[in-house]
């Protein structure tokens, strides 16, 4: 705290003079782990960077990034310097890109982390009607879990980014918020398919279950849940991925959790039951499109935000209240 408020009491037009490209070199030491990897990615010779960013030091009075057994990080003087250097970056691109939608230009390039649970409904329309509305604009897909795609977001490498079930988080804004709850999913065979009430975790404690991991929103929930409740669930299977936890109950293996419209085909062709849970925590659950809050868009980005907005099944509504099975 005391380096970060000895460069808030700096002269404001001392910050405005920051030399950009010395943050550059800042920015990028920090992400590659070293001032020699750094060099290597920039085409600039070490003593350069490590000269500058010496200069920065003697200049402000601390210090901005130190060794450690993970490589080099930033101080807190550091970090306050990265955010703001971040923050001037992507509010000149939004300005220039505001300034070339002026001009008539419709270019531009927009960077989106997303998980797997969306990317069906991505790709089945929106992506290629945006594409085909915006021939000038280039898209960048990440594939990304939740906590993920916020470290993405905040170390500006996405512009955007699909989120479910995240945290509160003050870094972030929320774009578009729709709730989607996180049901049980079985197939029609299995036991608890024609229960007809919502079910508590412990009813699930019994039979095999697979489960993403809490690097993801529906393993966190999940998580969450269990030390909530005190349920010991022993997952059979672990994975990363949605598409292995849908085959999983295709194949009458066992259960696992997913938000409805995740699986929406599967269940309208009878392939697999949705069962509702009764723990708010699960019921409550949200999918966002969120940026860093202090980040300016671009224009490009906001179209496509825009376009994800109308024409996504996951943000045009709420899913549907499931209280029982019919």
């Amino acid at each position: 705290m005391q380096q970060a408020e000895h460069l808030k009491n700096f002269n404001s037009e001392f910050v405005a003079m920051l030399n950009a490209r010395t943050l550059h070199y800042l920015a990028e030491v920090i992400r590659k782990g070293s001032v020699r990897r750094a060099a290597a990615s920039l085409g600039v010779d070490a003593t350069a960077i490590s000269r500058r960013i010496k200069a920065l030091e003697d200049d402000i009075g601390l210090q901005v990034c130190e060794r450690t057994t993970y490589g080099m990080r930033a101080t807190e003087a550091g970090e306050l310097l990265l955010r703001h250097y971040q923050s001037r970056r992507t509010a000149e691109e939004a300005v220039m890109s505001r300034l070339d939608a002026m001009r008539g230009l419709h270019a531009g390039q927009v960077r989106i982390a997303v998980g797997e649970g969306f990317i069906a409904d991505l790709i089945a329309a929106p992506l290629q009607s945006f594409l085909a509305r915006h021939p000038g604009i280039a898209l960048e897909v990440n594939m990304a879990g939740m906590q993920e795609a916020v470290q993405l977001l905040k170390g500006y490498d996405t512009d955007i980014a699909l989120l479910y079930a995240p945290l509160h988080n003050s870094d972030l804004s929320a774009h578009v918020e729709t709730r989607h709850p996180l049901h049980l999913i079985v197939s029609p065979s299995h036991a608890l398919a024609r229960s007809t009430h919502p079910l508590e975790l412990a009813d699930i404690q019994k039979y095999r279950l697979a489960l993403m991991g809490n690097q993801f929103g529906m393993g966190l929930l999940i998580s969450m849940l269990a030390q909530q409740e005190g349920v010991q669930l022993a997952p059979v299977l672990r994975t990363n991925s949605v598409a292995v936890s849908r085959q999983f109950v295709l194949s009458g293996a066992g259960v696992t959790f997913m938000p409805e419209i995740t699986v929406q085909e599967d269940v309208q062709r009878g392939n697999l039951v949705v069962l509702p849970m009764r723990n708010p925590l699960l019921a409550g659950a949200r999918a966002q499109i969120a940026s860093l809050a202090d980040r300016s868009l671009t224009v490009a980005t906001q179209a496509f935000l825009d376009h994800l907005r109308r024409h996504m099944r996951f943000f045009r509504e709420d899913a549907p209240q499931r209280h029982h099975m019919a």
